[in-house]
């Protein structure tokens, strides 16, 4: 399943379905390699209720679609049953990482001896990332999942952007739960620091929810030696080459333009826990 896209970052595109993180993997590798295309592939969203001040009510399928805090009643996220069947043994650390997960925990039941079927209800978004594979990794192999719609219920949530040389990249923006919204931004602006190149001028990262800044990064510039050939000399000389240089800098931070590889966009499926 896929539909046209346009993004501020990234230009025309494509949404498009998949039948997990595996399977996207498998697409982009074969469209890779088949076509010899360069891919850019982004962290999957789910479908979110807005309900508006004035009672109307509309979905958006990406944050950066998401009105003004101020005109919104309420953020519906879907909600989903989920059965999780796995060995006694790992019984602890399955109910560890889904509650980590915002689970929220209904029943157990002991459909043999050794096996317990765990059953709660999460938020779809906590889901289709990677925690299938966290579950498998956990009960090494083997547990099983299954999950089915439940509705979408309404909570505190806020959308988290990402700023890169002041300018929002939408393909990085995600609703979050306002509880998490500090150290998910804090996680991503720690990675992204490492992954996004540096420039000839300073690169600042940004993650900003409910209109203020939250955490903050500089990627250092790449810095000539203007003072290699300066052997001796008035100290007001090397002010002047330093200060010619900066003002170059900063002429090149007001029209230069920051590529961001691919590495950043799947940031976003790496923070785990975190």
């Amino acid at each position: 399943i896929f539909e046209p896209e346009t993004s501020q970052a990234l230009n025309f595109g494509f949404r498009c379905g998949f039948l997990g993180m595996f399977h996207m993997e498998i697409i982009q590798e074969r469209l890779e390699r088949e076509y010899d295309l360069n891919i850019i592939i982004t962290a999957p969203s789910v479908e979110y209720e807005i309900v508006m001040r004035d009672g109307s009510s509309l979905k958006i399928e990406s944050p950066a679609f998401l009105p003004d805090e101020s005109t919104i009643t309420e953020v519906r996220e879907p909600w989903m049953n989920i059965q999780i069947f796995t060995p006694t043994e790992y019984y602890g650390a399955v109910m560890d990482m889904t509650t980590k997960r915002r689970g929220v925990y209904v029943s157990e039941e002991y459909p043999s001896q050794g096996r317990v079927q765990l059953n709660y209800e999460i938020p779809l978004s906590e889901l289709i990332v990677d925690f299938f594979d966290v579950l498998k990794s956990r009960s090494r192999g083997y547990a099983s999942l299954d999950y089915q719609f439940k509705e979408y219920r309404a909570e505190n949530l806020t959308k988290l952007e990402i700023l890169v040389n002041n300018e929002p990249v939408d393909a990085l923006a995600s609703i979050v739960h306002k509880d998490h919204a500090y150290h998910r931004g804090q996680a991503l602006i720690t990675k992204l620091k490492d992954l996004i190149p540096r420039q000839l001028f300073v690169v600042p990262i940004q993650a900003v929810a409910g209109n203020r800044v939250i955490s903050r990064a500089n990627v250092k510039a790449m810095r000539k030696d203007v003072l290699a050939k300066c052997y001796g000399g008035d100290v007001s000389r090397k002010r002047k080459l330093l200060e010619k240089q900066k003002k170059g800098k900063k002429r090149m931070k007001m029209i230069g333009s920051v590529e961001i590889p691919q590495e950043a966009f799947l940031a976003v499926l790496q923070l785990g826990d975190d």
